[in-house]
């Protein structure tokens, strides 16, 4: 999913009770939720390169214990650098309340006196002296402006703090399954991508569900302070349990209406052929409509299926995709660096040799050769993404996520290229 998505279920997952149990918890909870698509900097690269490390080996079962441990460690430098800190402006917050720097240490004793720690009359903080009589410091203390409270050691539960940053680690690689991108949660074991195509990769309602459960109590508290409610120390568990319990049962209902549309493609003859293999891919909020995806040997077919109506929509004319041939330019393609990485991830990929008639790609420059030498253009795509998801009219001419080689005299690679970015 996108990265909204992962920062906001790690907040309800923080604020569903965990911030309860330790300090710091929803912070570990939406850092853990997003850490795995660090490996999205590796695009600086080059974007073939993006591809080849994205949803890699940090998107795996044996990094998520890795994952949450580093964040845990980041949580750790967080707090000892708030604790100083804190300390710090508690002894400049002091100085006017009747006290006045002995030496240019800052410690924990003058923080524990802005925050009303009582004191014996021949104990004070060290590197603090007084310069008013006990009853009037005592005075000047209740009315210090120094209320912020740091987490202590006590309230630090670090055992907890770990296990929420495993479980919105979890939630990262649940999240990308349920998409049509996929992912390798089993990596370097089983190098096989999975996918779930039962929910796109930026969903609307799920959006709506995770900001509501952001929004509503703070808008809930601002009505309470105005009327002079209590404050409530723990806001929002209840919003946060609505919402991540909301997209459990969107991914229920969007998980059936996939079953369905799939014993509807089964149950109708859409292909004049023998149907090899086929997959169903999702739109953004529309659960009832599916992008059908059939393979039969000789070419690919689509459909459109809707299951509340049951109406199913393909054309042979205009919804059938032969398959391309096989060429010397298509064959020296893919054992480039592109082509190797793309048809590894791209589970529906065709690559397709645009033939004698050299096309100029966008973002890349064409290759500068000799009169004597010829070059040709080899295009990959993944049927996965290539229908109109975010409503176009027809499908794009150029499909999402697809790659260029430039190929001279049919074996060598002159120039790659990913979704417009040249790879150098």
């Amino acid at each position: 999913m996108e990265p909204v998505t992962h920062f906001l279920t790690g907040a309800c997952i923080g604020r569903a009770g965990l911030n309860r149990r330790t300090a710091y918890a929803t912070l570990a909870a939406v850092l853990a939720a997003e850490a795995a698509d660090i490996d999205t900097l590796c695009g600086l690269a080059g974007p073939v390169e993006g591809l080849k490390h994205h949803r890699g080996i940090t998107h795996t079962f044996i990094a998520v214990p890795v994952v949450a441990a580093v964040v845990v460690g980041m949580v750790w430098l967080f707090d000892r650098w708030w604790q100083r800190r804190k300390q710090g402006v508690g002894i400049l917050a002091l100085k006017g309340h009747g006290f006045s720097r002995a030496d240019e240490s800052q410690n924990e004793d003058a923080a524990l006196v802005a925050e009303g720690v009582q004191f014996d009359n021949d104990r004070f903080p060290q590197g603090l002296k007084p310069e008013i009589s006990s009853a009037q410091r005592t005075a000047r203390l209740k009315s210090c402006p120094f209320k912020a409270k740091v987490p202590n050691a006590e309230s630090i539960r670090w055992g907890w703090l770990y296990l929420t940053a495993l479980v919105s680690a979890l939630s990262h690689l649940l999240l990308d399954w349920t998409n049509n991108y996929g992912l390798r949660p089993f990596f370097p074991f089983n190098p096989r991508w999975y996918e779930g195509s039962f929910v796109f990769i930026a969903e609307p309602v799920i959006w709506a569900l995770l900001v509501s459960a952001m929004v509503i109590p703070w808008l809930l508290g601002l009505i309470g302070g105005e009327i002079g409610a209590k404050k409530k120390k723990f806001r929002g568990r209840g919003w946060a349990i609505f919402a991540l319990t909301g997209m459990l049962l969107l991914w229920g209902w969007r998980w059936t209406e996939q079953g369905r549309a799939r014993a509807m493609a089964e149950n109708t003859q859409i292909a004049a052929a023998p149907v090899k293999r086929m997959a169903l891919e999702p739109y953004p909020f529309n659960p009832f409509h599916w992008h059908a995806i059939l393979e039969t040997k000789e070419y690919y077919q689509t459909a459109e299926i809707n299951t509340l109506s049951g109406e199913i929509v393909s054309d042979a004319r205009q919804d059938v995709i032969y398959k391309p041939a096989v060429t010397a330019a298509t064959e020296a393609a893919k054992r480039t660096l592109l082509g190797q990485v793309y048809l590894d991830w791209g589970s529906w990929a065709v690559v397709r040799d645009v033939g004698p008639e050299p096309i100029p790609v966008p973002g890349m420059k064409p290759p500068q050769l000799p009169l004597n030498r010829t070059w040709t253009t080899v295009e990959f795509y993944d049927l996965r993404f290539d229908y109109p998801f975010f409503g176009e009219a027809r499908t794009p001419s150029q499909p999402h996520l697809s790659g260029w080689v430039y190929i001279v005299d049919g074996r060598d690679e002159a120039g790659e290229a990913l979704d417009g970015r040249e790879h150098r």
